[in-house]
């Protein structure tokens, strides 16, 4: 990190950051309707970060009923697109000028180290709100193509009322995801933020009031899922649900929504991706090293990380040993410290899962290249070395788990069907990768991979116009891209006749 935040002391912006965990609920915060709250703490360090409302039924049947009476007037949903564009692009700016307070309650809250929050997650925030305000009036309807007494014409309405139940890994970005296409569209939402990272969402909803958007339209309930965000699920006035977290609880929203209305429900789950490296690529080095990234960024708290790594046998030594430099390079360090590049794990049961996973590893037979201890236990805070395992085999929980940390399960292969199999043989689908020259190669992987995102020679390359989400286990829709606001809309066909 450097420019313009050089030399900021983040320990003392740290000490002088105050937060607000009421919910935002038409407009105005109000504490949880049972006068209940719940302690944050940051994984950080300990500290204590302030109360959290813990909200329940009563609270999102608020919230929803806000959302809805704001739809049904038409406070936002009656807007020109072009009226909504104006307010989006204007959040967008204030989520920019915002992006030190935002980073500082992002990397608080979740442990991401202070420059990842600055340079990826706040700008990649505003780029989600900026573009789809952009394409707000961009979105044509058609006209279907019929014989000539008669007109159909196809057009796109909102939904009504989202709900939305984003996770801690990435908190504003996740939201932003929601957040763009629900509003772009024209309906009301409630969002419900994880537990282990509520204030960020808060704050947003309190820029995009400032920006116009007007009370009612973009609700937040802080709260427990199996509280707030099943209440949220089951309601009866919610016409959609989005949803990015586990798989487990993923099941879970799904009944949720058939159990209620049948309301839309759109997954974005959890991965176990393969990342392949054949024996042909000509730079090992640098395939390593993005494979390093690939499970080590944001402490391998990433539902698309690459934490299955697949190397040809005759390169799995040379590979292996390039990781393992790597991830010795990277100890995790403090998130309020500008050159850390790994930070904490959210919270200490996320730290004694990862451990645990650890310990399965050993006791299954893998052994450990680098890593597998916990540290810095004496800041307080949540802290696990980055960690490689050599000799996994496909029927090991490491290789088939999703463990969420800053764990690689090193596997090897003969040749390419070798590794398609081995990297279709989990439940999840949501990304991939080979590393090779040959691009009839390349292509056959890409085909037969069963993932919603495959990359070739590279991994985790992301932008706002291409859709992100997953096959099998690993969810249902797309977030990114004009394709989510297939989730957000209706289509309306309307037959005159003309004869």
């Amino acid at each position: 990190m450097s420019g313009k935040y050089d030399g900021i002391d983040w320990h003392a912006r740290a000490g002088a950051l105050a937060t607000n965990g009421a919910a935002l609920v038409n407009g105005r915060r109000a504490g949880a309707a049972s006068g209940e709250s719940f302690t944050k703490h940051s994984p950080v360090d300990g500290r204590v970060l302030g109360a959290v409302a813990a909200c329940d039924t009563a609270d999102v049947d608020a919230a929803v009923a806000a959302a809805r009476a704001s739809f049904e007037r038409g406070d936002w949903s009656g807007q020109p697109p072009a009226k909504r564009k104006r307010v989006l692009q204007d959040f967008a700016a204030r989520v920019e000028a915002a992006a030190e307070e935002l980073a500082l309650l992002e990397t608080l809250d979740m442990g991401k180290p202070i420059s990842d929050a600055l340079a990826v997650d706040v700008p990649a925030t505003a780029r989600c709100l900026r573009w789809y305000g952009e394409a707000i009036d961009k979105v044509y309807g058609e006209v279907a193509p019929t014989g000539p007494d008669s007109l159909a014409l196809i057009t796109r309405e909102p939904v009504g009322v989202v709900g939305a139940i984003v996770p801690w890994n990435f908190p504003m970005i996740m939201a932003a995801w929601k957040i763009a296409p629900v509003l772009a569209a024209g309906n009301s939402l409630v969002l419900k933020p994880s537990e282990k990272s509520p204030f960020t969402a808060l704050r947003l909803a309190e820029l995009a009031l400032e920006a116009g958007v007007p009370p009612g339209v973009f609700n937040v309930v802080p709260g427990f899922g199996h509280t707030a965000g099943k209440a949220l699920a089951l309601h009866m006035d919610v016409d959609a649900i989005a949803f990015t977290g586990s798989t487990a609880t993923g099941k879970l929203i799904a009944q949720y929504g058939a159990q209620s209305n049948l309301k839309r429900v759109s997954l974005e789950c959890g991965g176990k991706s393969p990342n392949i490296i054949m024996a042909d690529y000509p730079d090992l080095k640098r395939a390593a090293q993005a494979a390093a990234s690939a499970i080590f960024f944001n402490q391998g708290e990433m539902c698309s990380a690459g934490s299955r790594l697949l190397v040809q046998d005759s390169i799995r030594d040379e590979v292996l040993a390039e990781i393992a430099a790597v991830a010795r390079s990277m100890p995790p360090g403090d998130p309020l410290d500008a050159s850390t590049r790994l930070g904490a794990l959210v919270d200490e049961p996320q730290t004694q899962r990862v451990m645990e996973y650890i310990a399965s590893g050993r006791s299954d037979g893998a052994s450990v290249a680098v890593g597998g201890r916990r540290v810095r236990e004496a800041s307080g805070g949540c802290y696990v070395e980055p960690t490689v395992f050599a000799g996994v085999r496909p029927d090991m929980r490491i290789a088939r788990e999703e463990i969420f940390g800053p764990v690689l399960a090193t596997l090897s292969f003969k040749d390419l069907d070798e590794a398609i199999r081995i990297g279709n043989g989990v439940v999840y689908g949501l990304a991939a990768a080979i590393w090779t020259r040959d691009i009839t190669a390349a292509h056959r992987a890409a085909r037969a991979l069963r993932a919603g995102l495959v990359y070739v020679n590279c991994y985790d390359a992301d932008d706002i116009t291409v859709p992100f989400g997953g096959f099998k286990q690993s969810g249902t829709g797309r977030d990114k891209s004009l394709h989510a606001f297939d989730k957000y809309t209706e289509l309306k066909t309307t037959w005159i006749d003309l004869s």
